[in-house]
């Protein structure tokens, strides 16, 4: 095995932290559609499926390294939200959690000197940089639109996913 087990083991608990956040994205995903605002469903079914592949990315790592890949037990997600705001706000609290979970894997592929590790987990913690910055925006998106306002914040979704933003179409 190129890694210790005890990196094993904490990457498959990250394994299921991911699929874990892509089934609460999902969740997520169906209370706005269920609220009739198809451009923030489609966003977070868009975020469900980036939580999944970052767990396979995750699980092919640890294929690779000659690891033994056991996925543990994923929670089931939340359902039914009081706001927008508050199903972004726990998007947001989920992501700040992600990045602390993925700076405990960065810790301890360091404390391990494992490299390999290292250098793999590089690309997550610049995503979740990402992750963080995007939902933090999003969330006080939502916060400045207040409830009535939430097909402004469609409306910027539609011309993000759907064709660039309005500069870019003008272009």
């Amino acid at each position: 095995m190129m890694i210790s087990k005890e990196t094993v083991s904490a990457l498959n608990a990250q394994v299921g932290h991911e699929f874990g956040a892509s089934m609460q994205y999902v969740a997520i995903s169906s209370y706005f559609s269920q609220e009739g605002l198809p451009e923030l469903a489609h966003h977070f079914q868009l975020q469900a499926d980036e939580e999944r592949a970052h767990a396979m990315k995750i699980v092919q790592y640890i294929v690779d390294a000659d690891g033994s890949l056991q996925i543990p037990s994923i929670p089931s997600p939340r359902a039914g939200f009081k706001s927008a705001e508050e199903a972004v706000q726990l998007s947001l609290d989920w992501e700040l959690k992600v990045t602390q979970q993925i700076n405990d894997l960065m810790d301890l592929a360091i404390k391990q000197n494992e490299h390999l590790t290292r250098n793999f987990l590089e690309w997550f913690v610049t995503e979740q940089l990402e992750e963080v910055s995007s939902m933090d925006m999003l969330l006080r998106m939502i916060r400045r639109a207040g409830e009535s306002g939430l097909m402004f914040v469609e409306s910027h979704l539609a011309r993000k996913i759907h064709g660039g933003t309005a500069e870019t179409a003008a272009s």
